[in-house]
């Protein structure tokens, strides 16, 4: 009788969630239907869609395949070069230039602000903040932003290519 592979742990499958939300802004940051990219890639729509989802049960190999599809890598990192690349929290002016992988609401009270139509969840995805900043700039009050929205904004049209306000 075949072993029954291991189940996924709470931190593996957050990671798998976190690098699945990263591929589709970055497909959507480049433009490209789902179904583009899925072709690309050598894999249905489905396959894709449950990878941008973070399902473990999808393999190795189509994460590979979708991710060279849009241009990025798999690569694996010891434990220690992981946290080292990871942007340290700061806070003022010295904000580094990043991008989260779910932009928390409570977080950024302009943001919140402008999202007023958003109803049923509490974070959005990279794409869907830096829409409402856009379709919302003549409502936005930039001198009542926080330092820490102001380089949310700033990372989030400089790493998605997107106009400056």
């Amino acid at each position: 009788m075949p072993a029954k592979p291991p189940l996924p742990t709470a931190h593996s499958t957050a990671q798998l969630q976190a690098l699945g939300a990263q591929l589709r802004a970055r497909r959507k940051a480049l433009r490209v239907s789902s179904t583009a990219a899925a072709e690309a890639a050598g894999m249905s729509r489905v396959t894709l869609h449950r990878i941008e989802k973070g399902e473990p049960s999808v393999a190795a190999g189509a994460w590979a395949n979708a991710m060279a599809a849009l241009g990025m890598s798999l690569v694996a990192l010891n434990a220690e070069d992981a946290q080292a690349t990871r942007p340290e929290p700061v806070s003022g002016p010295d904000l580094p230039n990043w991008i989260p992988v779910r932009v928390r609401l409570a977080d950024y009270p302009q943001l919140k602000a402008l999202a007023w139509q958003v109803h049923g969840t509490d974070a959005l995805t990279p794409i869907e903040a830096l829409g409402i900043y856009e379709r919302n700039a003549r409502h936005l009050d930039t001198a009542a932003m926080s330092p820490a929205e102001q380089a949310l904004l700033q990372a989030l049209q400089t790493g998605l290519g997107c106009k400056r306000h």
